[in-house]
């Protein structure tokens, strides 16, 4: 098996990232580059796109406890450092960025998440809790795995809302297979939702379904 060193120029990530930028390149990519080395025998990309596989995605390899990344073979603290630094400086950008974000508009709420539900594997329900100009409090992940209304229950959706003094809300969760068309399930869930904001008076803004490159807003199908 070769050695990054031994690969063409233009297919070893750092030169590739070097000359066409960082965004020409796969997450397994950018993680070998962050990695530097292999482990096992392995190259650092196939040991970069074996972690992707293994956690399900950058933000599985986020979420993972240092303790579950430790039980990798051949992954020890200097790599798991690294993981973990890269990762956080990237989740501080978003944050970031999200504080100057106004969250007026579905397209604006899926240029967001995108990028934190795409790849996962499981369905993840969020809550963005808004204040008065539409800039984001929190975010709150109710639960992941299919969606039942046994799951999303209205006191979970609202707990962190009014313990935050939200203004308004909006849901978000990823549809894995790709295509963000709402099940029943979806909008019955919604509806209830909605009907629990009223009581409350914080209003549900909207709720965005997360695709493969596309997104559904239940707001600009007059589902809610």
């Amino acid at each position: 098996m070769k050695s990054i060193k031994e690969w063409p120029e233009t297919e070893r990530p750092r030169e590739r990232l070097i000359k066409h930028g960082p965004e020409s390149l796969t997450d397994a990519q950018l993680l070998a580059i962050v990695l530097r080395t292999g482990s096992n025998g392995k190259t650092v990309l196939d040991t970069a796109i074996e972690l992707i596989q293994k956690f399900d995605g950058l933000q599985g390899l986020q979420d993972a406890s240092i303790k579950e990344l430790r039980k990798v073979k051949g992954l020890g603290i200097a790599k798991i450092a690294q993981i973990k630094a890269s990762l956080e400086l990237g989740k501080r950008v978003l944050s970031q960025k999200a504080q100057l974000q106004v969250f007026n508009s579905a397209k604006t709420v899926y240029e967001y998440f995108y990028p934190k539900l795409n790849g996962i594997r499981k369905e993840r329900f969020i809550t963005l809790l808004l204040d008065t100009k539409l800039k984001p409090l929190k975010e709150v992940i109710v639960s992941e795995g299919t969606l039942n209304q046994s799951l999303i229950h209205p006191r979970e959706i609202f707990k962190e809302a009014v313990k935050e003094s939200a203004y308004a809300l909006i849901l978000i969760h990823n549809h894995p297979s790709g295509d963000p068309t709402p099940s029943e399930q979806d909008i019955e869930i919604t509806k209830k939702l909605k009907k629990a904001s009223e009581i409350l008076e914080i209003p549900i803004l909207d709720h965005v379904i997360i695709g493969n490159g596309k997104y559904f807003s239940m707001k600009e199908n007059k589902i809610i």
